[in-house]
């Protein structure tokens, strides 16, 4: 190129460059993202070349990423939010849900199949049935005779699997080489579908619940956690444990569990999500070949929460422990409500990470715990707050009343816009890592369209965390924090709960 071209080129270059930083100061127009990625990707590579400054990469722009054939090319950054969780969805015949995102990135796939079943679907009788189930169908199949046929099914290749039970849903998956999803994909559903709830090994895992459930007696948090629940939501479902009681349990019989799975493992009421390098059309093609003769057949919806939180409680357990745990609890907000984020936010200010307020308070501060946390829960009609501790029990008392300082302080003042700010980064960096696990990814969009029959993308989840101003994070902490609404529940050596509902008043 001749000199007086190269200037030429460099000013006309520089003017772009101008313009451009002028524009990142106000806001690109997304409606264009195509064009303006192929400018910023030209502009970069050669202004670079041409040894001007390079186009800023910081936030409120377009991001740096791959995207061929630009030498330094350029990608919107809500558009890799929106790649991240593009998917695609079916609807097969009976009423099943396919999703499917593709994840180029990776050369793992995860396959969950999401069932309407959980503890909130379980008559008093049954209580406990869907995690029965959800045991009962790893204990062999028409095909895969043996427990440990399933388990090879996966592990053979690799891969893992396992299964969930909660409140809302339960969840089967596996993570599999990407060239064994079929394998997956068959296990999975010859499990669903062809299980044979076998009697001698329905009376072995009867056992091995009860054992589970024996095992939460050895658990402190867990135990506190359970008297949570009983307080929040009394004499209901949600107020159980999933696992239900020995009683229930010992009467769980083979007729209970296949009556169960007629009424809540039907076509309609299951999502299948995968998550990998695949595209939907095969997805769907794989699981159309194995689920046919599925027949549509209605099935049970969940029990609606009863508002069981009039006045201030206390759940007690005394146990010799060396240390007491404790919990404090605030009915709070469903997996619908439009202040959902603030309380998120609100929750990683108090009580999430090493530099939260709860732990800088309660363990560096004052040295009263070694670990300090809050927590919130969702449910389609419900929610709660609740902070947890374990403490000398001969600082029980002192430490509820810092834990109640703390939570007095954030709802009695904006939260400063500098740890507003860190906050945000700290939940969406946390959450977009996570999202780049296809088994994270396949349960984000599956748990999504079982229970709430749409799925809010990667971008809008971002959008959201980022909206929330310090104001609203005030007056969700005003709205959930409420003396007349706590419930305490403590596990310690201790016999009386008088001395703890004082701290209460």
């Amino acid at each position: 190129m001749e000199p007086t071209d190269q200037l030429a080129l460099r000013r006309q270059l520089q003017a772009l460059l101008r313009k451009e930083r002028a524009n990142r100061r106000s806001s690109y127009d997304v409606s264009q993202p195509t064009r303006d990625v192929r400018v910023l990707a030209f502009l970069q590579a050669t202004s670079e070349r041409l040894g001007l400054s390079p186009v800023s990469r910081q936030p409120r722009c377009p991001k740096l990423h791959e995207i061929a054939p630009f030498p330094t090319p350029i990608i919107w950054e809500t558009k890799v939010y929106e790649r991240l969780c593009m998917y695609e969805k079916s609807v097969l015949g009976g009423g099943l849900r396919v999703l499917s995102s593709r994840t180029p990135h990776t050369r793992a796939v995860s396959v969950a199949l999401f069932v309407g079943a959980g503890s909130r679907y379980e008559e008093p009788s049954l209580a406990g049935v869907s995690h029965f189930v959800e045991h009962m169908l790893f204990k062999g199949t028409e095909r895969r005779k043996a427990p440990r046929d399933v388990a090879e099914a996966i592990e053979g290749v690799g891969g893992v699997m396992n299964a969930a039970t909660d409140k809302e849903l339960t969840v089967y998956w596996a993570k599999v080489p990407i060239d064994h999803f079929t394998d997956a994909l068959d296990c999975l559903l010859d499990q669903l579908l062809h299980s044979k709830l076998d009697s001698v090994e329905l009376e072995r895992e009867r056992k091995v619940v009860i054992e589970e459930l024996a095992m939460v007696e050895d658990s402190p948090g867990e135990i506190a956690a359970l008297l949570l629940d009983e307080l929040l939501w009394p004499d209901q479902a949600l107020g159980r444990d999933i696992a239900g009681s020995e009683e229930s349990v010992e009467g769980l019989s083979r007729e209970s569990l296949l009556g169960y799975m007629a009424s809540q493992y039907v076509p309609e009421n299951v999502v299948i999500s995968v998550a990998g390098d695949l595209p939907h059309d095969q997805v769907v093609a794989e699981v159309e070949a194995r689920v046919g003769g599925w027949a549509a057949a209605p099935f049970k919806t969940w029990e609606p929460a009863t508002d069981g939180h009039v006045t201030p409680r206390v759940g007690l357990r005394s146990k010799r422990t060396e240390q007491a745990q404790i919990g404090l609890a605030y009915p709070s907000y469903s997996a619908f409500h439009p202040d959902r984020y603030a309380l998120d936010i609100m929750n990683t200010i108090l009580g999430d990470g090493m530099s939260c307020r709860l732990f800088v308070e309660i363990r560096e501060n004052r040295g009263l715990a070694y670990g300090v946390h809050s927590s919130v829960v969702r449910y389609l009609d419900t929610g709660a707050f609740a902070v947890g501790a374990a403490v000398d029990p001969s600082k029980t008392d002192e430490t509820i009343r810092a834990i109640r300082g703390v939570l007095d302080d954030i709802r009695s003042k904006p939260v400063p816009q500098s740890e507003m700010e860190k906050v945000k980064r700290y939940l969406k960096g946390r959450f977009l890592l996570r999202m780049e696990d296809s088994r994270a990814m396949a349960s984000f969009i599956g748990s999504q369209e079982l229970l709430q029959g749409s799925i809010e993308s990667i971008d809008d989840v971002v959008r959201q965390i980022d909206a929330v101003s310090s104001e609203e994070v005030l007056r969700v902490a005003q709205d959930v924090i409420r003396d007349d609404r706590a419930h305490l529940s403590v596990v310690g050596p201790y016999r009386s709960e008088k001395r703890f509902a004082k701290l209460l008043a």
